[in-house]
């Protein structure tokens, strides 16, 4: 056929955040039904970088523009595309989807169905059943009469012909009623006594069942294509396999595994309304504000996270969470249920990182590039601890594009540490007109203010960017951070990809840093959090770096939260500090004078932040945005709960789609683009820099 012959030529493809858009030299084999790439046409007769089978692979467009498009293979693993033109994503596309279509017919043609087998779950009180040579008095499976329907043997001829898809859609149809009468059954049972609804074997029997049930959907769509492909000859134009997908939308699980029906939008509370209705981001204003912390007053919300009253009562829906996910799925856009989240959005989860900044502000009080080196190392391990609210493994709201938060904290300057030689205020007349930023009497203040905004800077990827500074004593933290968060069976692993930079203007140094992952453990029992991963910290100009190792527990034995790191001289290789213990209890430093210091960060001295009250606060402010949710989270009201967050995450899809199909770019407010990276848009290096310029030119 004309249109299996093999085609060749230049895509850009999407590596991640750091790496961006690639150009790679792409080959579409179809005698193997395999898509290929090489770095460029020169290495053609090389091994490929890259290779993908091509059988029941899903070719989709995207909708973020007319050149991009992705190839989902069936093992899972997925290539982002870009063409240079509409024209030629359309010759590409329409080539994969023939290949791929033919080459999944051929796996159907070479493996006829397997001859009918009968299967017994459990026959009502079989002492054979393992449930119940296990249990016998109280056996899950053998509480329940499953019955199997078979294809008459007459009846089985190796073509597929259409009456048979009706017997199979037929018996489909039975087994998805059995299914759904038996989660009826279940739910049913009383909440205590001999057999409960909340028995682990009937939980784990009502996962497995709704994950049978969409496979066989799966593959009954297969099976309708293939027909559909042998009458026609060939699959309609755009037409595409997406037996991928989860056909249960995950929304309508959330109690207890049954569907659960919405309002409509006439009963829809007023503020959902209003959620939905807010006017899309871009036609609001999109000028920086400058916020004043005198407007900001002490935080008095204290929303631990350490009630597992939600996450034990809707255990099911967990399960059944875990039945449409697989082994290294990224979990991006994956709509997870409400009770397993944090009372706060994720931005402002990065402020409470900041919970210490009296140790923020002492970093630059050292009197020498060793000293601050280790302070900062010290900051830097005592923030993660007061970061997570409670032990419990709940998640933080999930940042709208476009939301912001905004804090500042006070700290009174007997409170920071500084040293014989150091004396915080020892600063000529002229460069405490610089360090004010032109802020009357700040001088006077006998406190200093940090203050933080963050934003939410891109949808998908999910990238956030935050920025902290302290005008009095010079220093800022800039940092963007994309969350990848991917399913790894009985826990979830978060991916911190991104960079920070610690300014200390007035000794000219910066201090790069990482973040450690972050793994929710025992999703099923109870989930609870640890880091792992090792981070880097580095200061160009002063040839000093650390060297941080977050160590997961080991499978047997080991301790929980162990953090194990040293500082180095880089020029001469000295250790000058080396530091262990637990990021979320005790931590020892250790120094090269033979000194030893122990921080107890349970008994550390929280500074609370200051927050605008929600009344002054922006529509997209996170507090503000999320305040509905959150409330209905203290009341214990997850239907509710869900029915204002499932109302903000349909106005963001569809303000997505707006964009796409006008074109319009999203505008940030407060970060810009620089390179791979986001940077607030007025940093204090700069702002410092122009008003000592302008001091020299007035002077």
């Amino acid at each position: 056929s004309d249109h299996m012959e093999n085609i060749y030529g230049y895509l850009m493809k999407y590596t991640n955040l750091v790496t961006g858009w690639q150009y790679r030299f792409f080959v579409l084999n179809n005698d193997a039904g395999l898509l290929e790439y090489f770095v460029n046409e020169q290495s053609r007769h090389l091994k490929p970088r890259g290779t993908l089978q091509l059988a029941g692979a899903v070719i989709s467009p995207s909708d973020e523009d007319s050149h991009t498009f992705t190839v989902n293979a069936a093992s899972g693993e997925q290539y982002k595309l870009r063409a240079t033109d509409a024209k030629e994503r359309q010759h590409w596309v329409s080539r994969l989807q023939i290949c791929a279509q033919h080459h999944t017919e051929a796996i159907g043609k070479n493996n006829p169905p397997l001859k009918s087998r009968s299967f017994s779950l459990a026959s009502q009180g079989s002492a054979s059943s393992p449930g119940v040579q296990r249990r016998p008095s109280q056996s899950a499976v053998s509480f329940f009469s499953v019955g199997h329907h078979r294809l008459p043997s007459g009846k089985r001829i190796p073509s597929m012909q259409p009456d048979h898809l009706i017997d199979v859609r037929e018996m489909m149809s039975q087994a998805e009623g059995q299914q759904r009468d038996l989660i009826r059954s279940i739910e049913c049972l009383p909440a205590s006594g001999h057999l409960t609804s909340l028995d682990q074997d009937l939980l784990m029997l009502k996962a497995t069942s709704m994950a049978t049930m969409n496979c066989l959907n799966d593959c009954f769509h297969i099976l309708q294509l293939q027909h559909a492909s042998q009458q026609k000859g060939s699959l309609p134009a755009g037409t595409t396999i997406s037996w991928l997908e989860p056909k249960a939308s995950l929304a309508n699980h959330f109690k207890n595994g049954a569907a659960q029906n919405f309002p409509t939008e006439i009963n829809k509370p007023a503020s959902v309304r209003e959620e939905q209705s807010i006017a899309e981001p871009c036609q609001l204003t999109r000028e920086p504000e400058e916020i004043n912390p005198d407007e900001e007053v002490e935080d008095i919300c204290d929303d631990k996270e350490d009630d597992l009253g939600a996450v034990e009562e809707q255990r099911s829906v967990i399960l059944h969470l875990l039945s449409q996910l697989k082994l290294g799925m990224d979990l991006t856009r994956v709509v997870l249920p409400t009770f397993i989240l944090e009372k706060r959005s994720l931005l402002e989860m990065y402020a409470d990182f900041m919970s210490h900044p009296d140790l923020f502000i002492a970093i630059t009080n050292g009197t020498t590039p060793e000293e601050r080196m280790i302070r900062f190392v010290e900051y830097y391990l005592t923030s993660f601890h007061e970061g997570r609210k409670g032990a419990i493994a709940k998640k933080p709201y999930n940042p709208i594009i476009g939301e912001t938060f905004h804090c500042s904290w006070r700290i009174p300057k007997s409170e920071v540490a500084t040293d014989a030689g150091s004396n915080s205020s020892a600063h000529s007349p002229s460069e405490q007109v610089i360090l004010s930023k032109e802020v009357e009497g700040q001088t006077e203040l006998d406190y200093y203010t940090v203050k933080f905004v963050a934003e939410q800077v891109s949808h998908h990827p999910p990238v956030s960017g935050f920025y902290a500074e302290c005008v009095e004593r010079k220093m800022c933290v800039n940092a963007h951070v994309w969350t990848k968060s991917k399913f790894l069976g009985m826990s979830i692993g978060v991916t911190m990809v991104g960079e920070g930079l610690l300014s200390l203007l007035e000794h000219g140094e910066e201090y790069t840093f990482s973040l450690p992952c972050a793994y929710a453990r025992s999703i099923l029992t109870v989930p609870w959090v640890e880091l792992g991963g090792k981070v880097n910290i580095n200061c160009v100009k002063t040839g000093y770096s650390a060297s941080i190792n977050f160590h997961t527990k080991p499978f047997y034995g080991g301790k929980l939260h162990r953090v194990t790191g040293e500082v180095k001289q880089n020029a001469t290789n000295t250790v000058v500090c080396r530091v262990q213990g637990e990021w979320n209890s005790v931590l020892e430093f250790t120094y090269s004078n033979g000194e030893t210091k122990y921080v107890d960060l349970t008994k550390l001295p929280v500074t609370r932040k200051r927050v605008r009250p929600l009344e002054k606060q922006g529509p997209f402010e996170s507090r503000r945005l999320w305040q509905h949710v959150t409330e209905s989270l203290r009341d214990g009201d997850i239907d509710k709960a869900t029915e204002h967050k499932r109302a903000l995450e349909e106005r963001q899809r569809n303000e997505e789609r707006l964009r796409a199909e006008t074109e319009t770019p999203w505008c940030t407010k407060y970060f810009l683009k620089e390179g791979d990276g986001w940077v607030y848009h007025k940093p204090l290096w700069k702002t410092a820099s122009a008003v000592q310029t302008q001091q020299m030119d007035t002077n």
